[in-house]
Formats: C-alpha cells, sequence, structure tokens
C-alpha cells in the first residue's frame, strides 16, 4: 500500500509541475529577399504601434537574423506587430508590414521580404 501511494503522489507531482510549465507567446519571423533566399544580419524591429513603427522608435523588440534568415522573439504580447526589417540598402520600409493577431501562449511564425 504505501508503494502504491507514494507511486500515485509521484505521478500527481509530475502532472502538478508539467501543467504549471507556461509557454510564453513567441514569434519566430523569417527574412527574405526579392528572389526567396533567406537573409542572414537582417536587423529586424517589431513594434506595437503604427507610430511607432512610422517614426523608428520604441521597439518592442529587436533582433539579428541567424544564418538560416530567422530571428525570434519570445515573451510577447498576444497583438499584431509592426515588423522592420533591414539589411545594407534593403528593407521593408514604408510597406506598413504587420503580423496578425499572435495567438497567446503558441509559438508563431511570420515571413517578411526585403528589397
Amino acid at each position: 500500500m504505501k508503494k502504491f501511494t507514494l507511486l500515485f503522489f509521484i505521478v500527481v507531482l509530475v502532472t502538478l509541475t508539467t501543467q504549471a510549465q507556461i509557454i510564453k507567446t513567441s514569434l519566430t519571423l523569417t527574412v527574405r529577399d526579392e528572389l526567396g533566399n533567406t537573409v542572414e544580419g537582417a536587423t529586424v524591429k517589431i513594434f506595437e504601434k503604427e507610430a511607432d513603427y512610422t517614426a523608428e522608435k520604441n521597439a518592442a523588440a529587436e533582433g539579428m537574423t541567424d544564418a538560416k534568415g530567422i530571428v525570434k522573439f519570445k515573451n510577447l504580447k498576444a497583438i499584431a506587430y509592426y515588423i522592420l526589417a533591414r539589411k545594407d540598402d534593403k528593407d521593408n520600409a514604408g510597406g506598413g508590414e504587420q503580423t496578425g493577431k499572435l495567438e497567446e501562449k503558441r509559438f508563431n511564425k511570420a515571413t517578411v521580404v526585403i528589397q
């Protein structure tokens, strides 16, 4: 009986611990050029408000793409973000590019093209 009680306690503890782990809202962006190639070393900023995007200030987060053209942002609000991606003389500025509303506590993905 003691073994059963101990086993039951362990199962309950593992279950509660697993449920306590909270997935944060995140966004994985892939940056591509006009030919569809991924772009390494692009600076990417995301903005909550269109005015901040237009003025290029108060970025909610920023990062740089890796060798696969990917940048990841974690711990975000579940809202739509304006995206500004830039490398050398190529960017997506002026297009008002925006993600859809991010799904809360999910891994969201989007692609942006720079020209």
